[in-house]
């Protein structure tokens, strides 16, 4: 049976009892039954204002146990927004109690509520959306109010659960956690996300590796590597003690699959049984990465959330390792729940390229190749960046022109995506990266420094790995034909240098012409995006010298982050697993993104091995090879001094 009028609808349970229903004293002549166990009441404002009252009453009662919870932070909210798409994560997912729950519960529809009640239930859904999203607790049936304005749901309230003493809603296993990466970049970004709040309390922090190490041994270890926000210090100690106290470690042996049954059961125990999603970080040699992988999948995912796992570059040697790779990845795991780390990627400047392009109308109608000249992307590192001990083998080309190169100038060159979801702007991307023409061997040019024994650095490259490489790159589709896409990449360099540099064409008939006469700069307006040494953004515009005469100068409008932001910049790994916390995959390269990737550099690397490009050698410290120039020189793009 259910109680309806004009803007509320109450279905009860036919086995509620007699068909009277009293909920209001002297109500009784409001309501006239009708066919279908349905009540019809009259009378309007006074019984709206009654019935409103009533209802907040009993939302107040079910939830007086959540009374004393701890607030929530709010990117929680954010991250359990994203439950619903994650669910079919894990196949084998339970969601019995789920479904039974949503054939009992009973609905209050209140469309024409006052701001003041909607606001009300607003907050005390907030409160009973992270528990009915994140516990594993038996469920009572609820209470759920819709808005048509606001669309806010709630379907459970969790009624006995209390946040400190139950297990982690989160949890995040580290595979390979005594190595140097995990031990400098990933442990402190994770303690970065929770000193600022952007991870639960209770969250669970697993280390695994095959050392025969305790808890407090890993604590040890990595106590030492992290540091609290330099613009906050609050409670920094007692933060700090706290997610040291929520890590734990596990010696997983030689055996993966025992090993992975291990830390499954370890994580079980401490997450208590109740629900819990996963996010397993592998942090693990290349060589090591499938079994691993398959390992985890067979042995260590939770059936009681979603499962994602982060995959460190590079992924594969060449096209063939690499479609070999993602087949076995595929055959465990579901594509959405991959996700393959660059931390190039999680710079604040490769971020700001959407924003950039696609909030300032000032930019976007000028994005092609009716304005634009030539774009070129460099990254430079100098001698105080260390290269990984992969290095030697795999090169400048696999290790960043494959991921962090080719994936900035997909950002740069795709069409506008339908909407900002992960999945419609990597669709974008991968249409950029097969629209890439075919690398020819004169468009290309490889280096490597030359080092002695006394330099701080790795002498022992072979031959034919490349520490430098720049190519000119067209992209066949009408925004951007005939418009060269430069890129340099490079190791040992003269100066440590992140940046993008948008050259545009010059103006036809310029009245000035005779005052520029062939000087570059004057001639071509530019953008620069820097990310480094100093984070801005630059644009050269041309304008009058103060005083008598006319003479022209080229000037830089000047967004120097550091003078107008007085924040500190997260780095790069904070932001990227945020991203995978939150569900957000728009810089993660996905399995047909690695494809076309490769499928642009698969020519070349053919020809590095058969010895048909060898390598110019250039001074360590120096500017790279002298070749490069003439490339630059060669598709008409002046060369942007280091």
């Amino acid at each position: 049976m259910s109680v309806s009028f004009s803007h509320f609808s109450i279905p009860f349970s036919e086995s509620a009892g007699a068909p009277s229903i009293s909920l209001f004293p002297g109500a009784a002549h409001n309501f006239q039954l009708l066919r279908g166990s349905r009540l019809v009441p009259y009378g309007g404002g006074d019984f709206c204002r009654r019935f409103c009252g009533l209802k907040l009453r009993k939302i107040k009662k079910l939830n007086i146990q959540q009374r004393n919870r701890k607030q929530v932070p709010a990117n929680e909210f954010r991250s359990i927004r994203n439950q619903h798409k994650d669910q079919s994560d894990n196949p084998s997912r339970n969601l019995a109690n789920d479904e039974q729950f949503s054939e009992e519960a009973s609905t209050i529809s209140l469309p024409n509520d006052s701001s003041e009640d909607r606001t009300g239930a607003t907050s005390h859904q907030k409160k009973s959306s992270l528990s009915s999203s994140q516990t594993g607790v038996s469920k009572k049936p609820g209470v759920s109010l819709q808005s048509p304005s606001s669309s806010v749901q709630t379907h459970s309230l969790n009624l006995n659960v209390d946040d400190h003493h139950r297990g982690p809603s989160l949890s995040i296993a580290v595979i390979g956690a005594t190595g140097e990466l995990a031990r400098n970049k990933i442990f402190p970004a994770l303690f970065a996300l929770y000193y600022s709040g952007f991870l639960p309390e209770n969250v669970g922090i697993f280390g695994y590796s095959r050392k025969d190490l305790t808890d407090e041994d890993l604590r040890s270890l990595i106590a030492s590597t992290l540091t609290c926000r330099i613009d906050h210090q609050q409670n920094c100690g007692d933060k700090m003690d706290m997610f040291l106290s929520r890590t734990y470690y596990l010696n997983g042996g030689y055996d993966n699959k025992e090993g992975m049954s291990k830390l499954n059961a370890r994580m079980e125990h401490i997450e208590g049984g109740y629900q819990a999603n996963r996010i397993f970080y592998l942090s693990v040699p290349q060589e090591a990465l499938l079994d691993v992988a398959s390992s985890l999948a067979d042995n260590a995912q939770t059936k009681k959330g979603w499962n994602r796992i982060i995959i460190e570059k590079p992924f594969g040697f060449d096209a063939v390792s690499s479609q070999q790779f993602t087949k076995s990845l595929l055959s465990k795991f579901e594509e959405k729940q991959i996700y393959r780390i660059d931390h190039l990627l999680g710079r604040n400047l490769i971020e700001n390229l959407t924003v950039l392009r696609f909030s300032n109308l000032v930019f976007e109608p000028l994005w092609s190749r009716t304005y634009i000249r030539n774009v070129q992307v460099i990254l430079s590192e100098d001698l105080s960046m260390q290269i990984g001990r992969y290095f030697d083998g795999y090169g400048v080309i696999r290790d960043i022109v494959h991921s962090h190169m080719l994936q900035t100038i997909a950002l740069l060159a795709m069409e506008p995506p339908i909407s900002l979801d992960g999945e419609d702007i990597r669709n974008e991307k991968v249409k950029v990266l097969r629209s890439i023409r075919k690398l020819e061997p004169s468009d290309v040019i490889l280096g490597q420094y030359k080092a002695t024994s006394g330099d701080k650095v790795d002498v022992s490259l072979s031959n034919l790995t490349p520490t430098f490489f720049a190519a000119a790159l067209y992209i066949d589709n009408a925004r951007w034909d005939g418009v060269p896409f430069l890129i340099k990449a490079g190791v040992g360099l003269i100066k440590h240098r992140v940046e993008i540099r948008i050259q545009f064409n010059q103006v036809p008939g310029n009245l000035y012409r005779e005052r520029i006469r062939h000087n570059t700069d004057l001639a071509t307006n530019e953008l620069i995006l820097r990310d480094v040494p100093d984070e801005a953004i630059l644009v050269k515009v041309n304008n009058k010298i103060p005083g008598l005469g006319l003479q022209l100068d080229a000037s830089e409008l000047n967004l120097l982050y550091k003078d107008k932001y007085n924040v500190e910049v997260p780095d790069s790994y904070e932001h990227l697993l945020l991203d995978v916390i939150d569900g957000d995959n728009h810089l993660f390269l996905r399995s047909d993104e690695l494809a076309a990737a490769w499928s642009v550099l698969n020519p070349i690397l053919h020809q590095i091995d058969q010895n048909k490009i060898v390598p110019e050698l250039y001074e360590l410290g120096g500017r790279g090879p002298v070749g490069a120039y003439y490339l630059w020189a060669k598709h008409g793009a002046p060369w942007a001094d280091d």
